[in-house]
């Protein structure tokens, strides 16, 4: 406790600058884990809703019930690039006729549904990844922050050998300031850059699943017009 006092101490005798550093860096930090802590529960709801549609997808009997049953799981990615797929899909039903669906797949194949697919993965795309790059900027950023506190620190020591002789009295809090400086930067770095590898390999995980999904709904599709 008496070093945790210590600490206080050193943050409220130190200078203007950083002060102003420290501050910056504990916004930073509080930012991060709030970002954290959003994208956990994100990727979480994320998968337990694309486990649910996959069940219901595989268990349904047609496209139409697997719309039906989507309405209920808006969380879900698959749920996106199905959608899209279906709509597309509908679409050409609704201008050109169930008559013409066979005939026109045959000749064009599934190019068009596959696009729209890949409409439904950037969506879901957008939502993974997004307030990653800040993540990723305060753990590049922040330990040059606490840099510049470290050397602003350090500037403080040789004032302070300047003025009141080699002593360490006349160090101390220079020193103190810079080592401070350089902990809280390296405390809000460390997590984000951690958090920012395992949420990208989330990203890169469950794109996987989506395509294997994506050649799953095209053979259902295929098996729909045939």
């Amino acid at each position: 406790m008496e070093n945790e006092l210590d600490i206080l101490k050193i943050i409220l005798d130190s200078g203007y600058v950083v002060k102003g550093v420290l501050i910056l860096l504990i916004i930073a930090s509080i930012l991060s884990w709030a970002i954290v802590l959003m994208k956990r529960k994100l990727f979480s709801n994320l998968r337990d809703s694309n486990q649910q549609f996959l069940a219901m997808f595989r268990s349904s009997e047609s496209l139409r019930d697997v719309e039906r049953g989507a309405l209920s799981l808006s969380d879900s990615a698959y749920r996106s690039v199905f959608m899209e797929a279906y709509r597309e899909f509908r679409l050409f039903i609704d201008q050109a006729g169930e008559q013409n669906l066979k005939n026109h797949y045959q000749h064009f194949g599934l190019d068009s549904i596959e696009r729209a697919m890949k409409k439904g993965v950037n969506n879901t795309n957008l939502v993974m990844e997004e307030k990653l790059s800040t993540l990723a900027s305060i753990g590049s950023v922040s330990p040059f922050v606490g840099l510049f506190g470290t050397v602003w620190g350090i500037i403080n020591s040789f004032t302070g050998l300047a003025g009141g002789g080699a002593t360490l009295d006349a160090v101390a809090p220079g020193i103190a300031e810079a080592l401070v400086a350089t902990a809280v930067g390296l405390a809000a770095a460390i997590p984000a850059v951690w958090f920012f590898n395992v949420f990208n390999n989330d990203v890169g995980t469950i794109n996987s699943e989506i395509e294997s999904f994506e050649q799953e709904l095209l053979n259902s599709i295929e098996r729909t017009i045939l």
